[in-house]
């Protein structure tokens, strides 16, 4: 790893730094040295930072930035849900393959680069648009992206693919404060996802928001391992066991639904889509505010960490019984509660072409006391309800099979509340 941080102090630089040199070559593995080094230096040096870093107080946002979030769980006043209007199939490749199950190959091999089925996306856009009125009426403002003719073919000097959707807000906007990341992504079919959301990132820009982009890959054939061994479920578990995943460290690239906020302290997994690149760049353009973290599951597919490890509240986080944290116990040492959700009642013949059942975990906190869910989840809904948790039951069933649950099909922009950290 470029950099593991225990949330109590002390490195695990050592153990990163050998597992790259095993992955990495050449000058990279030169850079990946020096950046232990530093993150060592960083370490020995915390408690000194320590006073400072509590003294520090929060740069002050705008009086009229629209813009204002640093958690998953203060009460939410506006948020960005996605569209499924115009989805289509993504082609078959390399990264789309290592993503999807193989039940599913078939399907994206004879409709890749087309649309989703009509009347199932239909029923998705219908559900969306109630699940919009519902925030609505909880006093949240709602925004959305623009329509766009995702069946377009385009090309780089370095591949050509079609588009996808603007469903998923969270895969590819990040809001830390009142900035707005646009992360880079992995997948080709999204290369272009950005074009969606720049009206409404303008909008906000104009306002007085801070705006970033990541550095855009080119997403060339070395990005890629060509050759990825996968086959079956059970080579998954091996790949992810032994830590290779289809994308390499050829530059940059991860999708924002890897990172999970709270406060200071941001969290991330390396999957398919994002690598250690990628994760680095985020580690050094947000220090020294944030602090950014590296967790690991036991996951033969991860890709974005909301539907394995989802922060709920301030010291309250769901953690997914069937791909267990390799660091849960740091979480449990700072005094969190960690709470293993139901296992998700979604029929086994609902189509899920680019997810799993723990999508019944994806939910999107309106405060810490409420909490959008699935109508269909009544075992999640007690779970919540038991911890003093009202739920506001929303049905997204058709919505799901594209890939999502509430927190992937929104990007809370405003919620009220400061920067805090919850780890010190």
């Amino acid at each position: 790893m470029l950099r593991v941080r225990c949330l109590r102090g002390g490195s695990r630089g050592a153990e990163a730094a050998h597992y790259l040199g095993l992955r990495l070559r050449g000058v990279f593995t030169g850079w990946v040295q020096r950046t232990f080094q530093s993150t060592q230096a960083a370490t020995a040096s915390q408690n000194t930072c320590a006073a400072d870093d509590k003294a520090k107080q929060a740069s002050p946002v705008p009086k009229d930035c629209l813009v204002c979030s640093y958690n998953e769980w203060d009460p939410l006043e506006e948020v960005i849900v996605g569209r499924a209007e115009n989805a289509c199939v993504p082609p078959f490749s390399v990264e789309v393959k290592a993503n999807t199950y193989e039940k599913y190959w078939g399907f994206y091999q004879k409709f890749g680069g087309q649309s989703f089925p009509k009347d199932h996306l239909k029923k998705a856009i219908a559900e969306i648009e109630e699940m919009c009125n519902i925030l609505k009426g909880e006093g949240v403002i709602v925004k959305r992206p623009d329509p766009i003719d995702w069946s377009v073919k385009y090309k780089t000097p370095d591949f050509e693919s079609t588009g996808m959707y603007a469903a998923m807000p969270r895969d590819i906007l990040l809001v830390v404060g009142n900035e707005i990341i646009e992360a880079p992504m992995a997948w080709r079919a999204r290369f272009f996802e950005y074009r969606a959301y720049r009206r409404l990132i303008k909008g906000y820009f104009n306002s007085g928001a801070k705006w970033t982009t990541a550095p855009k890959p080119t997403m060339a054939d070395e990005l890629y391992d060509q050759n990825y061994p996968i086959h079956s479920v059970e080579d998954r578990h091996k790949l992810a066991a032994q830590g290779k995943f289809v994308t390499t460290e050829f530059e940059p690239c991860f999708d924002a639904a890897d990172f999970i906020r709270a406060g200071r302290d941001i969290f991330v997994q390396r999957s398919q889509v994002t690598n250690y690149m990628g994760i680095e760049w985020m580690r050094r353009h947000l220090a020294p505010d944030y602090r950014v973290h590296i967790i690991s599951f036991k996951d033969p597919n991860p890709m974005h960490i909301d539907a394995t490890f989802n922060i709920i509240g301030p010291g309250l986080v769901l953690s997914n019984p069937d791909r267990p944290c390799h660091q849960i116990e740091l979480f449990k040492k700072a005094g969190w509660t960690v709470i293993q959700p139901p296992v998700p009642l979604i029929p086994d013949d609902h189509p899920l072409w680019m997810s799993s059942k723990w999508l019944s975990m994806n939910v999107l906190m309106l405060d810490e006391k409420r909490v959008m869910v699935d109508a269909n989840e009544t075992s999640i809904q007690k779970m919540f309800e038991k911890l003093g948790i009202s739920t506001i039951k929303v049905n997204i069933r058709h919505a799901n099979s594209l890939g999502g649950g509430f927190h992937c099909w929104t990007c809370d922009i405003r919620r009220r509340g400061t920067l805090q950290s919850y780890f010190d």
